[in-house]
């Protein structure tokens, strides 16, 4: 697996790697198909699978006619975007080793102490929304549980919507904990990545040409929107 040290504003880094074409995620672990948890978990994995199905093929997933199905895609778009923002740390709980390709100004040393610094503070972010939305999931199905019942063919949104943001927070912390504690790790310099140093002071069609151009060169397909989305966000601790 290789993992991208991205620089996206003064001393802001995110870390990337770019999905399988295509691919559907793999959050087919877990409690058995039987129980609760795990019928909640198979109807996420559902969902997520649909989105980036349907990312894949339409791409702006948004511009379907039709009221329901453009509301559809509107959750899908979200669903896919919330699965891109996580799939590095989702890719990581399966991993027995991954390569850091870090800017040529930076060491080893210095781009392995920043992915340890990146996935403490995501462990502990996603642990902390982890418990937060399941507790938030369970009193949705207890309290509006029976309500839905009555009502036939109408699901319970704020129990959805709170499973899986809580499935998604256990999965990233899952995959942050295995990269600490259990990827074997390795590195080197990848040259084109300095060249995003300065993405943030850009005027947006300038930034946009020349991710797009380090893009093609590095053959990484979904980076472009990857950085714009984080360099707007800057959402990564600094170095």
């Amino acid at each position: 697996m290789d993992v991208f040290v991205i620089p996206i504003g003064a001393g802001k880094y995110a870390l990337y790697c770019e999905p399988a074409s295509g691919a559907a995620a793999d959050v087919q672990d877990g409690p058995p198909a039987d129980t609760l948890v795990g019928k909640v978990r198979d109807r996420f994995a559902r969902v997520v699978r649909a989105a980036e199905e349907r990312q894949h093929r339409h791409g702006d997933v948004t511009a379907t006619p039709g009221v329901i199905e453009r509301g559809k895609d509107k959750v899908l778009a979200w669903v896919a975007q919330k699965v891109a923002e996580q799939r590095l740390l989702w890719n990581l709980r399966t991993e027995p080793s991954a390569v850091i390709l870090h800017p040529q100004d930076m060491t080893y040393d210095q781009a392995m102490a920043l992915v340890q610094r990146i996935l403490k503070h995501d462990h502990a972010r996603h642990k902390h929304w982890a418990w937060i939305d399941g507790i938030m999931a369970m009193v949705t199905g207890v309290l509006l549980g029976p309500l839905f019942i009555l009502i036939p063919g109408i699901a319970n949104i704020p129990f959805l919507y709170f499973s899986f943001r809580a499935i998604g927070h256990w999965f990233s912390m899952r995959g942050a904990a295995h990269g600490l504690d259990q990827v074997s790790w390795s590195g080197r310099p990848c040259p084109p990545l300095g060249e995003l140093r300065d993405i943030s002071a850009l005027e947006p069609g300038v930034r946009e040409a020349r991710v797009h151009d380090i893009a093609a060169r590095l053959r990484l397909q979904h980076l472009s929107a990857f950085v714009e989305r984080v360099t707007l966000r800057h959402i990564t601790p600094s170095m």
